[in-house]
């Protein structure tokens, strides 16, 4: 198989042997330790996070998982991957949110297709690529359509917005870095105030 280190900042993988299919890395990661990303038949050791970063992650979950309670999104954390059909990828996000009811890939309940938001705590080994070729990755699913990344070292957040989800080619950028600012959520309607997403974590 190919086994890869996320290696910063570029995240080259260092291979080790032949490449594996996408059911034989299935198979690997069902009782594998730790978590990992699989890419066109390499899979890649995803890093462990941080007090820090879980943290900000349960505080996430539970504020949207409160603001979404009587609504059609579905919230999931890092237990789920996503699977992207055209680079032939499934990894794993902070936070996903589904508009109604999940699309599996084929006969699988652990590999989602559709997530409408996707969350990621940067991390400082992975921050490069979940800025680029994650992101990238991201982009060919139709259904995803806004992106948050939050940072776990100072009171900073960057949202990527698609205004035109037919032509997948205009996402708007906005930078949030004051505590007492909310983040309007378009893909969601609702608002997330960055006191939460930050509550009870020391700079």
């Amino acid at each position: 198989m190919v086994i890869a280190q996320t290696n910063p900042p570029n995240l080259i993988p260092d291979v080790i042997k032949t490449r594996v299919t996408p059911d034989e890395y299935r198979a690997i990661e069902e009782t594998a330790e730790e978590r990992h990303e699989y890419c066109n038949g390499e899979i890649i050791v995803m890093s462990g996070g941080s007090e820090v970063h879980s943290a900000i992650s349960c505080n996430l979950l539970i504020c949207l998982g409160f603001l979404l309670r009587d609504t059609d999104f579905r919230l999931y954390n890092s237990d789920l991957r996503v699977w992207i059909p055209e680079f032939q990828c499934g990894t794993y996000t902070d936070l996903m949110v589904v508009n109604g009811e999940p699309q599996f890939n084929g006969d699988r309940t652990d590999e989602i297709l559709n997530p409408l938001l996707i969350i990621e705590v940067l991390s400082p080994s992975t921050e490069g690529y979940d800025r680029g070729g994650k992101f990238r990755k991201y982009r060919s699913l139709a259904s995803f359509c806004e992106y948050l990344l939050v940072s776990q070292t100072e009171p900073y957040i960057e949202q990527y917005h698609n205004r035109d989800r037919d032509t997948k080619e205009r996402w708007e950028w906005q930078v949030y870095d004051r505590l007492e600012q909310s983040i309007f959520l378009h893909s969601l309607n609702i608002e997330l105030p960055l006191s939460e997403i930050y509550r009870r974590i020391k700079f």
